[in-house]
């Protein structure tokens, strides 16, 4: 019966789209994700990833990763699975594996993962492993389709005719489990003695297990087998190195390649130019580290942090094992020249390293379209920012970067497949990545493997919020637990946050919750730039801080108040802005949002006609891309070979999208109030960058902010607009108020030598302002306590396993509570980002004679269908993406009424995109709102419906 189980037993069933092809027994099935294991482990995992399973098994963790490979889908050695198809189950069981009294919805209701649990729990058991040894195992193979159940859903309580109750069965079901580990040359009872390796270590295998499944459920790669005397593992392994060829994997940076000995100055190696003084000892601070561990750098804009961000990464793959780096960005816009930073950086570590760019916007960067047009997989695989099936999930953009690439390799086409973005070896990303893999999801565990392995780098901390923070901090217990090195970045850091990062990688590493008495007391940096490492040694945390002079001098900036109406219209500041610039110069202002931009552009343009410009998130993908570059080459650094010169008179209007990742150079900055942070960092636009004398008018050689967007009064707090409170809340603009009075009616501020100082203040419980605040600023503080705690209850829901379960040694139900599936970026975006929703959708016009129009005004035919078979109108097509408002209602009636033109089903990635349809006056109704786009101005909208 032994021979006639594995000769009749089917594990995939004949292709439908192949008339040719035939069934595939279950044997060939687990010999080829057995040989695919092979491959991983040799070409694809880092000395890291391999150490897990090493370490827990005394060397031998290349057989225990094979066999585990090779075991995953064992279950479908039950009658639930062997009864999915009438004439293969009819096959079977004239052979004498027969099942009674069993319907079709029992099957459905007992899957084969679980099934394949029961069954190598049962087979490992009787090998002698012991309770701990099987207690870890069963949940891979129990959840390698993504979802990892609790034990007692994998025990056949009501099952049993569906799991083969019949000794006939039992020994089926063990003599498969039997010729995998003959034919693997292992023997089950010598690694009884394996021990439970961490948690974290758990999940990235579980992750490694799917991708080489994966991989070997491709039916055109591995052909079916129905023939028992076809399948051997000789064959899968011949069938597997050739799908890995074709396929184009391996891993990433070659072995000795990251940080080489002897190189005294990996910044000048790696840059061109000499390290300063907070580059080297960010250099020194991770050569010193003892092991992974967390490393904080906190500098001004423009001194140097992702140069030696990178360099860090290469010196801790190098020391700990690592063979790539993930980067994850606040935003789309922020990873793009991120990308193009990364990527000529690891092609000078190992140019034949695998580069990703991972958004839903990444097909229409020009630059990462050019290194996949040079690999062998020309075609590119649309799928959205996370890789998931979608419903017409907006996930499209112009790329706004044209530089021709800088050499590198893209990384094969299989890795932008659903769910394994983060399996590319070298990527940059949003920081939604990130986030995510710390959710309860399905198919979490593939992002964790892609994340074990690698450096993480984690730039602009500072702009997440308290929500975001929770999923910030839950992955980064995930990957202190898995041995993962962190960078994080950040030019304007709380000091409570840097705390709350420390801590919980440290809860990671130790596995316990209360690790407060063990950080060191006092560990805060007394001086800017600064260096914080953390890491575990011995079971205790070790804590450095270093402080670095800047290499630029102090910068004094005078700061003063806008007198503002009572209503906050533009006008006041207009006419500020239109008297400071008499003599001529370049101005920013920064406004809270999106309507006070529009409407202080507005109040500008009759005074400086082509001289203003607006940008804000609410435009077109390709107009924002328009401005930004008219804006940024001409104000960029001086000196740069083909740029743009300095105008003589210019004003910029934007908003937050100056804070990050916006190299320019302003003589004036005008702001409304922000938290001290992020006033900070807009003031860092402020004579950015050294320049000639001559190149400012003389009233701007002292720099100077006016912050507007507040209203002091003599006898009561100051106020703001209800924009400012509603993305910032009043506790928080209460305290930076306190601080610009104070530095109103002083001598301003030193920038950057009083950055830390400020935010700390910005963000401490120490009271601030006149007494005559402090009844208001108890009720301010008190409601954003109050907020603070129904986010982080909010986010616990989704997290994937939180601090309540730091210690639980294994895997078992974790998916218990799962969250439900996300079929969109924009849906994945809801859970790590607080706030509304919103969805993007692309800008179409209704043609007069019929049909659509693009923005531009260019024939799409009748049905969109020419953008599908023309390159250059799908650009245009896509470079008309926009993100609707974030109201409740426009995103309800955007998911309820919006859906891609008819002709668009020919593209996979337009055939998920949604179309708003404007009418002559490029306006359109949806939601109860009146949507009118203005390509001087971007999209506008109005209430036309009563509530």
């Amino acid at each position: 019966m032994r021979d006639v189980a594995l000769g009749v037993v089917w594990g995939k069933s004949k292709p439908t789209s192949d008339s040719q092809g035939s069934m595939h027994l279950l044997l060939g099935h687990l010999l080829d994700t057995a040989a695919v294991g092979e491959l991983v482990w040799e070409r694809y995992l880092s000395a890291s990833s391999r150490r897990i399973l090493d370490g827990c098994s005394d060397g031998r963790g290349r057989s225990l990763f094979v066999l585990l490979c090779g075991l995953h889908d064992v279950g479908k050695a039950t009658p639930a699975f062997q009864m999915k198809d009438d004439g293969l189950a009819a096959r079977v069981r004239a052979a004498g594996l027969d099942w009674r009294n069993l319907s079709l919805r029992q099957g459905r209701g007992w899957h084969h993962s679980a099934a394949g649990a029961f069954i190598v729990r049962r087979c490992l058991q009787g090998s002698g492993w012991n309770a701990e040894g099987c207690g870890w195992v069963w949940p891979l193979i129990a959840g390698h389709h993504g979802v990892i159940p609790p034990i007692g859903r994998t025990v056949p309580k009501r099952n049993g005719e569906a799991q083969g109750r019949s000794q006939v069965w039992v020994d089926a079901q063990d003599a498969f489990v039997s010729q995998i580990a003959t034919d693997l040359g292992v023997d089950l009872a010598s690694l009884a003695d394996v021990r439970v390796p961490s948690r974290a270590g758990q999940l990235a295998i579980s992750g490694l297990i799917i991708m080489a499944d994966w991989v070997a459920s491709d039916q055109t790669r591995f052909g079916g087998q129905a023939d028992l005397a076809d399948v051997s593992l000789a064959r899968s392994r011949e069938r597997a190195v050739r799908a890995w060829a074709d396929l184009g994997l391996r891993g990433g940076w070659r072995a000795g390649r990251a940080a080489p000995v002897g190189v005294a100055d990996l910044v000048r190696h790696r840059f061109g130019k000499p390290a300063r003084d907070a580059q080297v000892g960010v250099v020194r601070a991770v050569e010193e580290m003892s092991g992974p561990g967390l490393l904080i750098v906190e500098a001004p804009m423009g001194e140097g942090k992702t140069e030696a961000a990178l360099v860090a990464a290469e010196v801790l793959a190098r020391r700990f094992g690592a063979d790539g780096v993930f980067v994850g960005m606040p935003t789309q816009a922020t990873a793009d020249p991120m990308f193009t930073r990364v990527g000529a950086w690891s092609v000078q570590v190992d140019p034949e390293a695998p580069l990703g760019l991972l958004h839903g916007r990444a097909r229409f960067n020009k630059e990462w379209m050019t290194l996949r047009q040079q690999t062998v997989f020309g075609g590119i695989c649309d799928g959205d920012e996370f890789g998931m099936e979608d419903v017409y999930g907006a996930v499209g953009g112009g790329g706004d970067v044209d530089r021709p690439a800088a050499g590198g390799v893209a990384a094969a086409e299989w890795f932008f497949g659903r769910k394994r973005g983060l399996l590319a070896p070298v990527a940059v990303g949003t920081i939604d990545h990130v986030l995510h893999a710390a959710t309860r999801t399905k198919h979490v565990m593939l992002r964790q493997a892609g994340l074990v392995g690698r450096v993480v780098v984690l730039d602009e901390v500072h702009a997440y919020d308290v929500y975001m923070a929770q999923f910030l901090f839950e992955a980064l217990r995930w990957l202190a637990d898995a041995g993962v090195a962190v960078i994080v970045l950040s030019a304007t850091l709380p000091p409570q946050l840097r705390r709350n990062l420390i801590r919980a990688y440290t809860q990671g590493a130790l596995q316990r919750r209360d690790v407060a008495p063990l950080l060191e007391a006092g560990g805060e940096p007394a001086g800017y730039p600064s260096v914080t490492s953390t890491c575990v040694v011995d079971e205790l945390p070790v804590t450095r801080v270093r402080s670095y002079p800047s290499w630029r001098k102090p910068l004094p900036v005078g700061v003063e108040i806008l007198d503002e109406d009572e209503a906050f219209t533009p006008t006041a500041v207009a006419a500020t802005v239109t008297a400071e610039m008499i003599d001529g110069g370049c101005a920013l202002v920064v406004c809270n949002t999106v309507a006070r931009a529009q409407a202080v552009y507005e109040a500008l343009r009759p005074a400086f006609t082509d001289d203003v410009v607006l940008l804000h998130a609410r435009f077109t993908a390709a107009t924002r891309a328009a401005w930004t570059e008219r804006v940024v080459d001409p104000l960029g650094p001086p000196g740069r070979s083909a740029a743009a010169r300095r105008p003589e008179r210019l004003v910029v209007v934007a908003t937050q999208v100056a804070e990050q990742s916006f190299d320019v150079d302003v003589d004036l900055l005008v702001t409304d109030l922000a938290p001290i942070d992020l006033l900070l960092q807009r003031i860092g636009r402020l004579h950015r960058h050294h320049r000639p004398a001559r190149d400012r008018p003389p009233r701007f050689q002292q720099p100077r902010v006016i912050v507007a967007g507040v209203r002091f009064d003599p006898d009561r707090p100051p106020t703001w607009p209800p924009g400012s409170r509603a993305v910032y809340g009043d506790h928080l603009l209460l305290r930076s108020a306190a601080l610009v009075a104070d530095a109103a009616a002083g001598t301003g501020w030193s920038v950057p030598e009083q950055v830390p100082a400020l935010v700390a203040a910005g963000y401490s419980a120490e009271p601030l302002g006149p007494d005559r605040w402090a009844p208001t600023a108890a009720r301010y503080q008190q409601e954003a306590d109050e907020a603070e705690k129904r986010r982080e209850t909010n986010a616990k829901a989704f997290l994937l396993s939180g601090e309540d379960e730091l210690g639980k040694p294994t895997l078992d139900g974790l998916h218990d509570r799962s969250t439900a599936a996300l079929e969109s970026e924009e849906r994945v975006a809801a859970v790590v980002r607080d706030g509304e929703e919103s969805v993007e959708v692309i800008l179409v016009r209704r043609s007069p004679s019929g049909g659509y129009l693009t923005l531009t005004g260019r024939h799409l035919g009748q049905t969109g269908e020419a953008a599908v078979s023309d390159e250059q109108l799908l650009e245009d097509v896509a470079g008309a993406t926009i993100r609707l408002p974030a109201s409740k209602d426009i995103t309800i009636a955007a998911r309820q009424d919006l859906a891609p033109l008819p002709g668009w089903d020919g593209d996979p990635w337009l055939k998920r995109t949604r179309a708003l349809v404007l009418d002559t006056a490029l306006s359109a109704q949806l939601g109860g709102y009146r949507l009118v786009y203005d390509h001087q101005v971007g999209l506008k909208h109005e209430r036309t419906a009563a509530r």
